[in-house]
């Protein structure tokens, strides 16, 4: 069965940078679209970005366009989600989703 395992956050002070990583199996990850996907305390499931199985064509909510970008590396079945520039109002809890399968997510908080 399709198998997402989220790592890489933590805390981090604004304008600081982490990288995100989702370990997949279940699936045939080269030929599959991804999203990352991040809920806010309090509030509801946000998508973030997206990349479609060549990889050339991410797509980002305008909050992080710029700021964030999405990858895959089809050898290692991994998709990842770099972040720069981090501010107080990217804390979430970051999930990478494929055709409505999830992780258990990763903690991303931004705090001075």
């Amino acid at each position: 069965q399709v198998q997402l395992v989220e790592s890489g956050g933590g805390l981090v002070r604004p304008g600081g940078s982490l990288r995100l990583s989702c370990a997949t199996s279940g699936f045939t990850f080269s030929s599959g679209p991804m999203t990352w996907l991040r809920q806010a305390p309090g509030k509801g499931l946000e998508w973030v970005a997206h990349i479609d199985s060549t990889g050339r064509r991410p797509q980002y909510i305008d909050s992080v366009n710029g700021r964030f970008t999405i990858s895959k590396d089809n050898a290692k079945n991994t998709l990842y989600l770099q972040m720069n520039s981090l501010k107080p109002e990217d804390t979430a809890v970051y999930y990478c989703d494929y055709e409505s399968a999830r992780g258990q997510g990763t903690q991303v908080t931004v705090s001075s």
